[in-house]
């Protein structure tokens, strides 16, 4: 008895090892990814917008906030669309369901104003064409991944 015990819990304990590696695993590859993606979008960028060295040393960092900022914007609009689709998946009350959405909206609100701003902030950076170029680069480096996610080739 005390040996099928003993079996159940080391057989309990190395699953759960083996499933914090597995999820670890995939945190660093996540973190792998976004590093290599970033990159790419770093070298691309650079030399769509033909930025200077001195350009760069002011809007790096600028860009890299700005990106910040985006990620918690999204990761607000996110948590609130999903809050709200669960409230409704389970049939919550009408007074709930309204300050959900009211949430979500908000986010999204505030992720637009976000974003209205960005030019003006980069412009402190960058003389505008350059800042206009960015956007484009933007689109494109975007639509280019995706394609690349669809199997496609590299088109501008």
């Amino acid at each position: 008895m005390k040996r099928s015990r003993l079996y159940a819990l080391v057989t309990v304990l190395v699953l759960s090892m083996a499933a914090g590696a597995a999820m670890s695993a995939e945190n660093i590859y996540q973190e792998d990814w976004k590093k290599k993606m970033m990159s790419e979008k770093i070298a691309f960028l650079s030399v769509e917008i033909d930025i200077t060295p001195e350009e760069a040393q002011t809007f790096w960092p600028i860009y890299n906030q700005v990106n910040q900022e985006r990620d918690e914007a999204m990761f607000k609009v996110f948590k609130a669309y999903k809050e709200l689709d669960k409230a409704v998946s389970e049939g919550k009350d009408a007074k709930e369901i309204s300050d959900l959405l009211e949430a979500y909206l908000d986010a999204q609100k505030a992720q637009r104003e976000l974003e209205g701003r960005v030019a003006e902030r980069y412009g402190k950076a960058l003389p505008m064409e350059k800042v206009a170029r960015l956007y484009i680069a933007e689109e494109k480096f975007r639509r280019n991944h995706i394609r690349r996610l669809h199997g496609g080739g590299h088109r501008n």
